[in-house]
């Protein structure tokens, strides 16, 4: 038979996800698309707390504030910028931006209570990065530019050894397990050379954080999955960098093939059945 692929051998996980498991997902919009999957197929699951995050460090500190509880306060408000007239954080996506300190703060820190706790008795995580660039201000990276000029951030390149060492840092000093990805998303804004060097970067520093934790960390290949097995452009949306729905539901069966154990396809298929079932409108006459 004609061979129109390059597969790649995921082979399957030694952690792995089950339905007894509490797990954390956070990351990149990779980390979205592979969440609201397990949401929709009933596993026990959290999903980015803060809103979508990017690089290493943001994530690191992002784990790190889920470890502590500690409230966020009137010193971590921030006016958005390009006329947003909202509030936000440094911490956080603009999806959490409100109208007013009292109401951000408010809902930030319910979200946080709620992961907090869950943090708290999560056994599992799934950590998606995206890339390697980071934006500081005043010295601090932080998770989101807000909208604010650019002029107030200092840009730069984490290197492959900087992230390793965030990563096994984090692996090492929380007790859970970790899968870690790497976006297939691609930061065209970088520059096509740029965005495939952050992504190297990546992938070299996720390779070796997990070689150092075997049993503690594994890697799942989504970013070589779509690089290699769907290098058509059917496979990605209109802005040509997103992946389509098509693409996101093959890359979630792939990872269910890698990580959740046969025993328990069963349950699983049964589940996203009845999540189906429920989003079809009844017919009244």
């Amino acid at each position: 038979m004609l061979k129109l692929q390059t597969p790649v051998d995921c082979g399957h996980s030694r952690i792995g996800i089950s339905y007894e498991d509490k797990i954390l997902v956070i990351g990149s919009c990779f980390a979205d698309n592979i969440g609201q999957k397990m949401q929709q197929a009933g596993f026990d699951v959290c999903v980015n707390p803060f809103g979508t995050l990017y690089n290493p460090m943001s994530l690191k500190q992002a784990l790190e504030r889920l470890a502590s509880g500690e409230h966020f306060s009137l010193d971590d408000c921030v006016a958005m910028g390009a006329g947003a007239d909202k509030v936000c954080s440094f911490w956080h996506h603009t999806s959490f931006a409100r109208d007013t300190e009292e109401d951000f703060l408010s809902n930030a820190n319910a979200a946080l209570d709620t992961a907090h706790n869950f943090y708290k008795y999560c056994n599992k995580v799934i950590l998606t990065l995206g890339t390697s660039f980071c934006y500081a201000h005043n010295g601090n990276i932080v998770s989101n530019c807000l909208k604010r000029p650019a002029s107030e951030f200092n840009r730069y390149m984490l290197q492959a050894p900087e992230t390793e060492s965030v990563l096994t840092d984090v692996i090492g000093k929380n007790n859970k397990q970790f899968i870690i990805t790497v976006s297939p998303i691609r930061h065209m804004a970088d520059g096509a050379a740029a965005n495939q060097l952050s992504k190297s970067s990546l992938i070299v520093a996720a390779a070796n954080a997990c070689h150092q934790n075997p049993g503690k960390a594994e890697y799942f290949p989504a970013y070589e999955i779509v690089m290699d097995e769907l290098r058509d452009y059917r496979f990605y949306a209109e802005d040509l960098v997103h992946p389509t729905a098509q693409t996101i539901n093959y890359l979630w069966e792939r990872f269910t093939d890698f990580a959740l154990p046969a025993a328990q396809k069963e349950k699983l298929l049964a589940a996203e059945k009845l999540f189906r079932q429920s989003q079809h409108r009844q017919i009244t006459f």
